[in-house]
């Protein structure tokens, strides 16, 4: 039996987000999804997200617990029940928590793997490096709370990127059964956000030009989100022919 509701504090959420070509995306896409597009292009990233107190619902937040969790991502679209849907698709999620990794799939949605994270926060910087045991997922990212916006981003401001990701709550991911995807929906008591300037960015599966060849990706933006109280929700799950 899972446990459909959890909640607990975002410590820290950062968004790292790519702008990439809309062709090449749907080829890596599981059927129903489609990418989802801003400005001509289809939107894929990280999010890295420190969690704290996380605990079912009803249970007091000292019997919460914390980790520090990633997922690699893309902005879609899926038609269900005749109507058209905006969300997520979740490649790979990947934990330093042993306890997320063992119940991941199956106390609550969403299947992880096991990897190490190193943080370093002070003031406005922030580096995350995190390291996959089975190594097909390392990334490394460093940068600084900025006022500007990035010039080239898809989007026009940092409110516009902030209204389009906050649309993509429910997110799907791929299970050990082809075909069938886990479903989490975030609701978060507040969404605010702010850019974070990038200085240094490395990522094995974004970086891999067998996955995305030379000019269909670039950086685009990261949004930083920190000290937001929310809650998961479990969806059904979405089953489609493999």
């Amino acid at each position: 039996m899972r446990i459909l509701t959890l909640r607990g504090v975002i410590d820290r959420r950062l968004l790292v987000n790519f702008r990439c070509d809309p062709d090449v995306l749907a080829r890596q896409l599981p059927a129903p999804f489609r990418p989802q597009l801003h400005g001509g292009h289809a939107l894929v990233g990280i999010c890295l997200i420190r969690l704290r107190a996380v605990r079912p619902r009803g249970l007091p937040a000292w019997l919460g617990i914390r980790s520090e969790n990633a997922a690699h991502r893309a902005a879609v679209h899926w038609d269900r029940d005749g109507q058209r849907h905006t969300g997520v698709f979740v490649r790979r999620r990947d934990t330093g928590s042993w306890l997320n990794a063992l119940a991941g799939g199956r106390l609550f949605p969403g299947e992880h793997h096991r990897a190490r994270f190193r943080v370093e926060e002070r003031d406005a910087q922030l580096a995350i490096a995190m390291h996959s045991d089975d190594g097909t997922a390392d990334l490394e990212v460093a940068g600084a709370v900025a006022n500007a916006w990035p010039a080239g981003s898809v989007f026009a401001s940092c409110d516009e990127a902030s209204a389009f990701f906050a649309a993509g709550a429910v997110g799907w991911s791929v299970t050990s059964q082809p075909g069938r995807f886990d479903g989490l929906e975030l609701r978060c008591a507040r969404w605010q956000v702010e850019p974070l300037a990038v200085n240094r960015l490395t990522s094995r599966w974004f970086d891999d030009r067998g996955n995305f060849p030379p000019g269909s990706i670039a950086f685009d933006n990261a949004l930083l989100m920190r000290n937001i109280d929310h809650s998961w929700h479990g969806q059904p799950d979405l089953c489609c022919a493999p």
